[in-house]
């Protein structure tokens, strides 16, 4: 096996990554769920890309360390834009792709 170089990614880092490139909320959006502002949040995930692109272009193996957090699981509602739908949504699932009653891709998560 290789001997990779490390570089560290924060867990708040790899929260945000996760939120924003994954389930593809917007910075307003990430910074409530982690309970920072959207400036801040945006500060977080900026650098945790500049992380993983150097660890991609580098070929350098990623550590995830670090930081306090608490782990809260939270209904995940979802409004429609067009009807004004609500519903809930499992953690995990990632974000839907369209409104379960119009099938409306203009969703926000209340």
């Amino acid at each position: 096996m290789l001997d990779l170089t490390e570089v560290s990614l924060t867990v708040d880092e790899r929260e945000a990554l996760r939120l924003a490139d994954l389930q593809g909320l917007s910075h307003e959006e990430g910074g409530e769920l982690m309970e920072v502002s959207r400036a801040t949040f945006g500060r977080i995930l900026r650098n945790a890309r500049r992380i993983v692109a150097d660890a991609i272009i580098n070929g350098k193996a990623i550590k995830v360390e670090g930081g306090n957090y608490e782990i809260v699981i939270r209904p995940r509602i979802f409004v429609c834009e067009n009807c004004g739908y609500e519903w809930e949504e499992p953690p995990g699932t990632g974000r839907p792709q369209c409104c379960p009653s119009c099938k409306g891709e203009e969703l926000t998560r209340k």
